[in-house]
């Protein structure tokens, strides 16, 4: 099965972390992966040539810039919307620029982004959007108001979209709990331990758990699931219940 032929999957965010596992894991599937970053990244690049997968570099803040690269896409079956940053302070630290840059990436970007892609998946019988959340967009904590309430708007728009582009978009939203990552490195602290500790599982998630749910998502088994957030936390989320 030449590429033509393949399902074609775009990931944003796809140079690092979740992106880059779901790439992989998406490329060993049988898909046509096309990459994502926001610039041309040594990780982009060998991620880029180790799967022999075309790549795309475009800001998703900039709408012009979204535009101009989904220009060069004929066929896309499936949006993953991976692309994302967390910034964690107390919440009278936050500054204006701190909620516009969580906004403008994960609120907006991810918008934008599918704004631009619909008119591609609506071609298809059937086509998906798979929105990646966070546990923090159902329960937040101290530090993460900002953060949360991004991925609380990202559970939302994923309900509302499934039942504006049904039947023929299935649109779902997949909410990591702890996972390790690069981003999760960066906001290590004392709490996080403790909330680690916590989860039933006693550990976080390797990116790969989570890409392996989002794939069945993306496979042709998942015909009757939209509108849906599916958390993959390890049970944190019903620890204290």
């Amino acid at each position: 099965m030449n590429n033509l032929q393949k399902p074609s999957i775009l990931i944003t965010g796809s140079s690092r972390g979740i992106g880059a596992e779901l790439a992989k894991i998406c490329s060993q599937s049988g898909f046509k992966v096309l990459l994502h970053g926001r610039s041309k990244t040594n990780e982009l690049l060998d991620l880029s040539e180790e799967l022999d997968a075309e790549y795309f570099c475009f800001d998703i803040t900039k709408e012009s810039e979204i535009k101009k690269s989904f220009m060069h896409i004929s066929e896309l079956n499936i949006l993953i919307n991976c692309a994302g940053i967390n910034i964690s302070k107390p919440f009278n630290s936050l500054t204006t620029e701190d909620w516009k840059s969580i906004y403008a990436i994960n609120v907006f970007g991810l918008v934008n982004t599918i704004k631009h892609a619909y008119p591609l998946l609506k071609k298809n019988k059937l086509s998906k959007i798979i929105n990646i959340g966070s546990i923090k967009g159902i329960h937040s904590s101290v530090g993460r108001a900002a953060y949360a309430s991004s991925k609380a708007a990202v559970i939302n728009i994923t309900s509302s979209l499934a039942k504006e582009f049904s039947p023929n978009i299935l649109v779902n939203c997949v909410s990591p709990g702890f996972t390790n990552t690069e981003m999760t490195e960066k906001t290590w602290s004392k709490r996080i331990t403790e909330q680690v500790n916590s989860i039933l599982l006693k550990r976080m998630a390797d990116p790969k758990e989570i890409a392996e749910v989002v794939l069945f998502l993306c496979s042709e088994k998942c015909k009757y699931i939209t509108g849906q957030n599916i958390i993959v936390d390890g049970g944190f989320s019903i620890k204290s219940v």
